[in-house]
């Protein structure tokens, strides 16, 4: 069977600890995992690297070209092959690679591997999308966002692969932190360091990080386990990040912004299970048969510079967080669906939230959580709040066209929500509803409690009821857990199974749902579910 390969991979520091160590000698070895992503009806994307000899970790430049052989079959002891191939990986990717195989059965479980110098990689098991018109019965992803290593452990991803009933992972952006070890969000204690220690801004520092990320046990067995869907936020450049800068980037001594970019693009790329789209982006669609397509967007290649708080700009014309392009392609697919549900992968909250009801001593660790200034904080400028023009826009395309059941599945601010999305927020709820958003907290990045380092529930009870009392379209708010959601799509309802974690700083976390909340078809709005879906 025919099949397309690419490869991508290269340059980064030594990792340290027995997890990023090469193995003593020189047969190969693939000690980042494997992983698969992007499913379509007829094709998945397949990604591993492979470490050619023990010097040749991530960002050295080092080690040999290096055969590798990558085997699919629709048995786990690949007993017949579905599909085979070889791509010969360099240094010059840093020797990750990407198997984009296609002539395969819809709807269909595999198994692959890869293979080089007489090493045989873990065993992974991905999905085939249903066809494109296929009566879909149930579709269940896995959702999750934010994961900063030195916060925490990534016992989240373990949770997830541990369930054994999701066909994929959608991951909302920050699956790595560019920042120095310490210096963001780790409750005053590193948990595990990041490699390399200092600010990643080269290609190099990239590719580094990356590859630490993916040394991690519980990241590892989810990638193997299900199928990832994957796109990025702000921190896989650099915080708030927009299409000519960020907050936490200085040109005078990191260099100019567009090669820090193309650094994080690259590296990003190499090392993560997902097709480049439009532009080198992670705008794209895909397809789960006749129940829901999926648009996921990026909101941070295309944007205008953040406004600042309380300036009238946030309302201007000439300001996006799309671009025009991606927009008009969001609105054309959304009116094009023919799809009972139109799910939207979107990294910032769109749902409208003020926050001037907040007393000072929950208003001020609620700046610092949103990196917003802390005085006359009105909204969060890095969200859609930021950019209403681009908002209201396409609340109006759904509205003049009729369009139900679209539903966004968000992350970015390390906190879980469930909310309608209204027309006119200080009209809600006569003036209706657009669309339904489901919010989904950390992995391991820090929250209100972790800020103020108090225990959860101290102080956030207090702030989640007055957002919810100046926010009548705001649901609900969890604003001091970690963990992640399950969505549960059906013909009849999208619902968002929120769980929680014990401690993040364990290894050894356990997990407990804690709150359901659902959309029927037509309705727009969210209602609470007193169990998580069977």
């Amino acid at each position: 069977m025919q099949a397309a390969a690419l490869t991508a991979g290269a340059l980064a520091l030594p990792l340290a600890g027995p997890a990023g160590s090469a193995a003593a000698g020189s047969a190969p070895q693939f000690l980042h995992g494997v992983a698969s992503g992007d499913p379509l009806p007829d094709g998945v994307l397949l990604w591993t690297r492979v470490t050619p000899a023990p010097e040749a970790l991530p960002g050295s430049g080092l080690g040999a070209d290096t055969e590798v052989r990558w085997q699919l079959a629709a048995d786990r002891d690949f007993t017949v092959l579905a599909a085979s191939g070889t791509v010969t990986t360099t240094a010059a990717t840093d020797h990750t690679l990407k198997a984009d195989v296609r002539g395969l059965r819809p709807d269909t479980a595999y198994w692959y591997r890869f293979l080089a110098g007489g090493t045989a990689s873990p065993v992974g098991r991905t999905r085939t999308a249903p066809a494109p018109d296929a009566a879909v019965a149930r579709l269940r992803l896995g959702v999750a966002s934010c994961a900063n290593w030195e916060a925490g452990y990534f016992a989240a991803y373990r949770h997830l692969a541990a369930r054994g009933d999701l066909d994929a992972f959608l991951f909302l952006g920050d699956y790595i932190y560019e920042y120095a070890s310490g210096a963001y969000g780790t409750r005053g204690t590193v948990v595990r360091p990041h490699a390399p220690a200092h600010e990643i801004v080269t290609l190099a520092d990239y590719r580094t990080r990356h590859g630490r990320y993916k040394t991690d046990a519980d990241l590892q067995s989810l990638h193997a386990a299900v199928p990832t869907v994957a796109i990025w936020d702000d921190h896989e450049f650099a915080n708030d990040a927009w299409s000519g800068g960020a907050e936490n980037h200085t040109p005078g001594t990191e260099g100019a912004w567009a090669d820090r970019v193309a650094a994080a693009k690259q590296a990003y790329f190499e090392w993560m299970p997902v097709r480049p789209s439009v532009a080198g982006t992670t705008y794209r669609r895909l397809r789960y048969g006749r129940l829901a397509d999926l648009h996921l967007l990026d909101l941070r290649s295309f944007r205008s510079q953040q406004a600042k708080t309380g300036d009238g700009a946030v309302d201007s014309a000439d300001r996006t967080l799309t671009g025009r392009a991606q927009l008009d392609w969001l609105k054309a697919g959304l009116a094009a669906s023919d799809t009972t549900w139109r799910l939207v992968g979107n990294e910032v909250m769109i749902s409208p939230v003020a926050f001037l009801a907040l007393p000072d001593h929950l208003l001020r660790p609620l700046t610092q959580l949103l990196g917003l200034p802390g005085e006359g904080l009105a909204v969060n400028v890095d969200q859609w709040d930021g950019y209403t023009h681009d908002r209201r826009e396409l609340l109006g395309h759904l509205k003049d066209h009729r369009i139900t059941n679209t539903v966004f599945l968000t992350g970015d601010i390390h906190s879980a929500w469930a909310c309608d999305v209204p027309f006119e927020a200080a009209t809600y709820p006569a003036s209706g509803s657009a669309a339904t958003e489901f919010v989904v907290t950390s992995v391991s990045s820090d929250n209100i409690d972790d800020i103020l380092q108090v225990a959860p529930g101290t102080l956030s009870l207090l702030a989640a009821a007055a957002i919810q009392s100046a926010n009548r379209h705001v649901k609900w708010t969890d604003l001091d857990s970690h963990g992640y959601g399950v969505l549960d799509l059906t013909a009849d309802r999208a619902q968002m199974d929120y769980y929680v974690l014990s401690d993040r700083t364990k290894p050894d976390a356990t997990t407990k749902w804690t709150r359901s909340y659902r959309t029927r078809t037509g309705t727009q709005q969210v209602e609470r579910v007193w169990s998580p879906a069977g």
